[in-house]
């Protein structure tokens, strides 16, 4: 259904990318009433992204004690306008969650936000607002007015890749104000992921509080991956689930390579191999009727190197660079973002995606 909506928008992805995987884990829950039980799950995820979408349905099915299961699933589509001018675009994200229990509980919640954004290849903010509800089970609903200012920012680096989220989300429930105030760090490195998340609760009509998690996956092949991870996490105002500490560890297996790291049998992925040229590396690209194109990746700090015109719609550039793995964009006629067709791409951590570039 995310992928409808998509399609009806007019969307059309440049440089997109599919992929999903399936986990299968342990984990151990502890909330607040000081109930503990273990549970055994699996969960599938499907993930599409490009640089103006990004939609993401995950699922999970987990056993309870006493012969219970629960099975929980949420959808999340954002969709963002090309460059109006000077890097300021339009968003629009929806989030639709959910849980069941096959004692007859369920409960649902659903988000809706506008966005207006502005942001170059290092860094960024974000400000909007709209509607949220929740339903439960033989319950009354609740409805909120949600607002939502976000920065974020990846600092220049070869040797690990640091991406840093900072969020604030003021929100209107009928019986008064909340603010959510998180940040988080995101470091990869090689074959590991790591995440760290940390966030408080400001309110007036209850008791503050603050919750922080870390995660680590490591992907010992490009298809799988070692997962773990622990914390707590606060109450979901919508859905009624309490305040909880836990702990998981799984594995997780990738349709496609979901990292571009190396394995025994070469890579499993295309980049792209600059030609040499004397002392230097040489890119040349390809674009029908444009007036512009530049190259910028992270050994230049993602600053717009303009690329030379060819004729013929041909365009070529120069690099002095090691050898090593790269990422990169190119910027087209001053305004879009784009990854070349036929070179790997990768998700940059911020809704859209980089090209990867190989000097062996």
């Amino acid at each position: 259904m995310l992928f409808l909506c998509a399609a009806g928008l007019g969307v059309r992805p440049v440089g997109a990318q599919a992929r999903a995987s399936f986990g299968l884990g342990v984990g151990t829950v502890r909330d607040t009433g000081g109930t503990t039980f273990s549970s055994g799950s699996f969960s599938p995820t499907l993930h599409f992204g490009s640089p103006t979408v990004s939609a993401d349905v995950s699922g999970s099915f987990a056993s309870l004690p006493g012969g219970v299961w629960s099975s929980q699933g949420r959808g999340d589509l954002w969709l963002a306008s090309r460059p109006i001018r000077d890097g300021w675009r339009i968003g629009v994200e929806g989030i639709l969650a959910g849980m069941s229990w096959t004692d007859g509980g369920w409960t649902a919640a659903a988000h809706g936000i506008g966005e207006l954004l502005w942001s170059r290849p290092r860094w960024g903010f974000g400000v909007g607002a709209g509607p949220s509800a929740g339903w439960i089970a033989n319950d009354a609903s609740t409805t909120a007015f949600h607002t939502r200012a976000r920065a974020w920012w990846r600092p220049a680096g070869d040797a690990a890749r640091a991406d840093w989220q900072l969020t604030i989300e003021p929100t209107r429930l009928p019986e008064g104000w909340f603010t959510d105030a998180a940040a988080q760090v995101t470091l990869t490195r090689g074959p590991a992921i790591a995440s760290v998340w940390a966030a408080a609760r400001l309110s007036r009509v209850s008791a503050s509080t603050a919750a922080g998690s870390a995660f680590l996956r490591f992907f010992v092949s490009p298809s799988i991956a070692l997962e773990v991870g622990g914390g707590s996490y606060l109450k979901d105002p919508y859905q009624g689930l309490p305040r909880a500490a836990f702990l998981t560890l799984g594995v997780r297996l990738h349709t496609t390579p979901a990292a571009p790291i190396a394995s025994p049998k070469g890579p499993q992925w295309s980049p792209l191999v600059p030609d040499p040229r004397g002392d230097s590396l040489v890119v040349q690209f390809r674009f029908e009727s444009v007036r512009s194109v530049a190259i910028a990746g992270d050994w230049n700090q993602w600053q717009p190197a303009p690329l030379r015109s060819l004729g013929a719609d041909l365009w070529e550039g120069t690099l002095a660079l090691k050898r090593g793995l790269y990422h990169f964009n190119l910027l087209v006629d001053g305004n879009d973002w784009v990854v070349p067709n036929g070179v790997a791409a990768v998700p940059d951590g911020l809704g859209g995606m980089v090209g990867v570039l190989l000097v062996p």
